[in-house]
């Protein structure tokens, strides 16, 4: 569980509007679980993966079974494809199958963001919707927890190209020299979290790339387990090497920045009723 020096803040989660029809979004649930909440939520973002979507489902169900009482989140980014109907009809097909729908595209970080608020589980871990990530990997990362706060994902062998890898290399090493910190893989979405944990960090466009350096900022534990990572065989890939690195360079500044401005009250002692 979070150690002592933490102050966990209420969540506010993202923003939750109105959409183009009006009506008020549904509220997030993460303020109370419920006594048949899941012990582990997925949250896996979706844009444009609807050949991905019924294998991903069948894989979290091979992987898990009734090994643990779990959720699958599919949050829906605006996907033009029919992502968000095939959503529809997976989450009536199986209870366990929950969605979240964008009435337009917000981004990655907006779309982990709202998983996590939707999210009933004790634990929550964050996974691609494009079958690189392996859901199997997973219940090692469970066992690895122990007393920390997360446990993060860096790919044992990248099935990328060589530029792709290339560039993710040096950026990791840019990023850990600005951030002052040393995780391996910050692209890897493969991250297991606890509940609490994850939403005392606040999260804004960018992020969902910083957020094992977030935790750490914020005081919490964070280890790293390696895991696998199988080519991409449907769909395209939503980044190209260069528009990753300028907006995640940007976002590291912005990342650096809230390290300098972090607000520590180095609370003793509080007394009386």
């Amino acid at each position: 569980m979070p150690h002592s020096d933490h102050v966990l803040y209420p969540y506010p989660g993202p923003q939750l509007v109105r959409g183009a029809s009006g009506a008020p979004p549904p509220p997030a649930p993460w303020q109370a679980r419920a006594a048949n909440a899941p012990e582990l939520s997925l949250v896996a973002p979706v844009y444009n993966e609807v050949d991905n979507l019924r294998p991903l489902v069948a894989r979290v169900i091979e992987v898990f079974g009734s090994r643990i009482a779990f959720e699958l989140v599919l949050v829906d980014d605006g996907s033009r494809d029919g992502s968000a109907e095939l959503i529809r009809e997976l989450a009536r097909s199986d209870p366990r199958v929950r969605g979240v729908l964008f009435e337009r595209n917000c981004g990655q970080t907006a779309a982990t963001a709202a998983g996590i608020a939707y999210a009933r589980g004790r634990l929550i871990a964050t996974l691609d919707a494009d079958m690189q990530n392996d859901p199997g990997d997973l219940p090692a990362m469970l066992e690895r927890l122990g007393e920390h706060d997360a446990v993060v994902g860096f790919r044992i062998k990248r099935n990328d190209d060589f530029v792709r890898r290339a560039s993710s290399r040096v950026a990791n090493r840019v990023r850990n020299w600005i951030s002052q910190d040393d995780i391996r893989d910050t692209g890897c979405s493969l991250k297991l979290f606890r509940a609490e944990a994850i939403r005392s960090v606040p999260l804004f466009e960018g992020m969902h790339r910083f957020l094992p350096t977030l935790l750490r900022y914020h005081g919490f534990s964070v280890i790293e387990h390696g895991v696998s990572h199988h080519p991409r065989t449907k769909g395209t890939s939503k980044y190209g090497v260069w528009n990753r690195a300028f907006k995640a360079t940007k976002d590291l500044f912005a990342v650096r920045w809230m390290k300098r401005r972090r607000l520590v009250i180095p609370v003793r002692e509080v007394v009386g009723s």
